[in-house]
């Protein structure tokens, strides 16, 4: 059986509630949403776009990343 929860699949099909801004501030409305799946995933989206794909990452995979951003490991995206 396939996974039906895959990246770049539409982010309504992973329904309407659940979805939070938990990076959001002066950015005229331009945020990343995330949800935390059933199975511990976390899928993102785009705010201005609900409809549009969603990216989906294990949860290690986020932890890694935070963790990293906190470092400061990811500066050089906005540097």
């Amino acid at each position: 059986m396939t996974d039906p929860v895959y990246t770049g699949m539409p982010a309504t099909d992973l329904g309407t509630e659940g979805w939070e801004k938990p990076w959001s501030g002066s950015n005229g409305g331009t945020c990343i949403e995330a949800k935390r799946l059933e199975d511990g995933r976390v899928a993102l989206r785009q705010s201005t776009d609900p409809g549009g794909p969603a990216l989906i990452y294990t949860r290690s995979e986020v932890a890694s990343f935070l963790e990293a951003a906190k470092a400061g490991d990811a500066d050089f995206l906005i540097a």
